[in-house]
């Protein structure tokens, strides 16, 4: 009964289906941009390895090593091994997305040198978040079924948890992508046409992230309004 009760929950299909529907979109959105600007080739040939290195040499980041890594768009910034991992798409390539993926991820080793503040918080959260991600929903319906309200509101807090981990990433991608952007343009690796592609790629990446906490605070929203005041019956 309650398995059915869950799926047929007018509350998920009106919160967090739409919600869903709008992420797959942006994540579409990024794949087909991605692609897109993945065919067009720049104008002074830096590859995505020679602008990540560039941009991190005039940042005075001779320590941080630039890799390739297995994966399409598995691009990331490891500030534990301090070394920027590029998928093959990005690493090799002379395109104006290969250089956009680059740069973002130059942006985060910046923001960890020069000590941003809400990436300190995004990595003072993590541990919670891990915490929360695995036992929210378990402690939650643990709650509910035992009638322990108090164990409902355990869960509640710990899912809002990843929420706010996912608000603060919100600043932190944005201000990777621009100061990527910045350094793109002073450090001439695009020219103007090929700078307006990167934004459009970093753009819709960006999308993601907001699309993903959409998501998130629909389900938030469904479980305070399924959860938080109600007892088993």
């Amino acid at each position: 009964m309650y398995l059915g009760y869950m799926y047929l929950d007018p509350l998920y299909i009106i919160l967090v289906i739409p919600a869903v529907i709008i992420a797959a979109i942006a994540q579409a959105n990024v794949s087909g941009t991605f692609s897109k600007y993945s065919k067009v080739r720049t104008a002074r040939g830096y590859t995505g390895a020679e602008a990540a290195r560039a941009i991190l040499d005039a940042n005075g980041l001779y320590n941080v090593r630039v890799e390739r890594v297995a994966g399409n768009l598995s691009d990331h910034f490891d500030p534990r091994q301090n070394v920027i991992r590029l998928s093959q798409g990005v690493y090799d390539n002379a395109t104006v997305a290969a250089v956009g993926v680059a740069a973002h991820e130059s942006g985060h080793a910046v923001q960890y040198a020069t000590g941003y503040a809400p990436i300190k918080l995004r990595n003072a959260i993590v541990p919670i978040t891990q915490f929360g991600s695995s036992l929210s929903i378990p402690v939650l319906l643990l709650g509910f079924f035992m009638g322990l309200q108090p164990l409902v509101y355990a869960g509640i807090i710990l899912f809002s948890a990843m929420v706010v981990f996912q608000l603060v990433t919100l600043p932190v991608e944005f201000n990777a992508s621009s100061r990527a952007l910045a350094i793109i343009e002073e450090q001439e690796l695009l020219g103007s046409e090929e700078l307006r592609g990167a934004k459009k790629v970093l753009g819709a990446a960006a999308l993601t992230y907001v699309a993903a906490l959409l998501v998130s605070l629909m389900q938030l929203l469904r479980i305070i309004l399924r959860f938080g005041g109600r007892r088993r019956d």
